[in-house]
Order: C-alpha cells, then structure tokens, then sequence
C-alpha cells in the first residue's frame, strides 16, 4: 500500500507536469484524479487500522463502521472531482488550446502501467471491503481514463483535431460520477441504520413468528452494522400457556434466523401475551 500510494504521488506530478508542457485538459483531469487514488489509498489503509479495534465502553459496536465512513468519502471525492472535470471540459470547448500529441501518449502509458499495478494491489481485498471497493474504483477508473488519454493524444497527434481533448474529458467525468453513484447508495444505507438490500424485514419477522409458541413480533429493528453483520431486535409475543418454554422458544427463533437469514446478533424482549405493549408498530416504534 505505501508503495502503491509513493508511486501514484509521483505519478501525479509527472501528469500535471505533462500536462502544462503538452496543453492537454484530459492529462490534467486524469492526474487529478490519480491524486485521488493516493489520497483514497492513505484513507482505505487507515480505516482497515481502525476498523479492526476490538469493541469497548465508547464504541460498544466496534469499529467496523471506519471503513463505511472512508468509502464514503472517497466516493464523495470521485463525485466531487467527476463534477469539477465537467466543468472544465465545457469551458475548453469554447476556448480550445493547442496540444502536444506524442507528449500526451507517453506519459499516459507510463499513467497506465501504475494504475493497473495499483488496481491489482487492492483487487483481492476489494471483494470483502467497501472501503477497499472505493479505492480499487479510484485505481480503475483512473486505468480507464489513462487509456482514453492515449486515444485523444493520438487523435491529436494524427489529425489536430483539439475537442476531443475536452470530449475525452467529459468521458471520464461521466465515468467516474457513474461509478461512484452505483456505489455511494449502499455506503449510505449503512450508515443510516438502513436493512440489508436483499433481505426483507418482513420476511425476517415471518419467519420467526413461524416458530410455535410465538404469537408475534413488534418494536422491529433490522439494520447493517456494518458491510458484513446485520442486526435484529424486537419484541417478541410469546403465545398463551407457553410462557414456561419462553426461553427454548427463543433460542428456536435464534437458531432459524441464524440458519435461514444468516443472523447472529439478535436481541429479543419477550413479552407474555396478556402484556402485550399497546399501540405498537410492528417495524420501528
């Protein structure tokens, strides 16, 4: 990783070095977003170091949630960068400025070869990881726009045709705001307490209920802990006459949501059938 970052660092400079000399919009938008691929690598590689700090008496969850808040600002960054290269694309279209072609290609294929080193660094991790997803995206969008750098640098060098420097920019802007949108949901899904996207909390609910002695369930909470732990807790009716097997009925409904839902951090109050809260809402309260 300390490599990975040294060398996009050194890399960024080379761009933007390259991209004055050369005149070249796209080189310049690429450079800055390679800077982004340090900057996302130094985040990643901090929240991994604090997300694996065991759960105490002021963060009584862990800390796994590090990761989700740096993906979040690294996507963020991508969206912010996506929408300044927008911006300065459109500009270059009504003031379009000379450009070196063979300069272009050169330092681009050198951008190239870092960024897919750097993408293959943190492929594995990214399958497991939010946060790591976030900068392995960086890394492969920034392999992307260095391909499209090339392309416009030949197109230049070949035929003088300047737009499609800032065309080729637009592209790569419109890439990076795609794929930071795509992920950025499910990063703020969790963070605001929200239920997995594939696991339904009513289905949750159906299937314990579904266990005998349980009369119903209300007061439900379903949410993300974090990008791999999900959470239940509810109250819990336990039907009439079965309130000396209370706790066998319980542990029944662990075991069935474990088995079926894959959940492990449950909690349930459980509550007799002639004390049943009054007026509850069966999701939330």
């Amino acid at each position: 990783m300390a490599a990975a970052i040294g060398v996009n660092l050194l890399l960024t400079v080379a761009q933007v070095a390259g991209g004055l000399l050369s005149g070249s919009l796209a080189m310049i938008a690429d450079a800055l977003h390679n800077f982004s691929d340090a900057a996302s690598l130094v985040i990643a590689a901090w929240a991994r170091r604090i997300a694996r700090r065991p759960s105490d008496d002021v963060m009584t969850f862990g800390y796994a949630r590090a990761e989700v808040v740096a993906a979040l600002i690294n996507l963020t960054t991508l969206i912010v960068i996506g929408l300044y290269l927008v911006y300065e694309a459109v500009l270059r279209f009504f003031d379009p400025q000379e450009v070196i072609g063979w300069l272009v290609i050169a330092i681009a294929a050198v951008a190239l070869v870092v960024d897919l080193a750097t993408a293959a660094l943190t492929y594995s991790l990214s399958k497991t990881s939010v946060n790591i997803r976030a900068a392995f995206m960086h890394n492969m969008a920034d392999a992307l726009g260095s391909l499209a750098v090339i392309l416009a640098g030949a197109l230049i060098w070949a035929f003088g045709w300047t737009w499609v420097d800032p065309a080729i920019t637009l592209l790569i802007a419109g890439y990076i705001l795609w794929m930071a949108w795509s992920e950025i949901g499910g990063v703020i899904r969790i963070l605001m307490l929200g239920s997995p996207p594939r696991l339904s909390a009513e289905r949750v609910l159906e299937t314990a209920e579904a266990v005998e002695g349980v009369q119903g369930l209300h007061h439900a909470h379903l949410w993300l802990m974090d990008e791999h732990q999900t959470a239940l807790q509810a109250h819990m009716v336990i039907e009439t006459g079965a309130w000396a097997r209370a706790d066998a009925i319980k542990d029944a409904v662990k075991t069935i949501l474990a088995e079926r839902h894959g959940l492990t951090h449950v909690t349930l109050e459980m509550e007799c059938s002639a004390h049943v809260c009054t007026g509850a809402r069966r999701i939330g309260h």
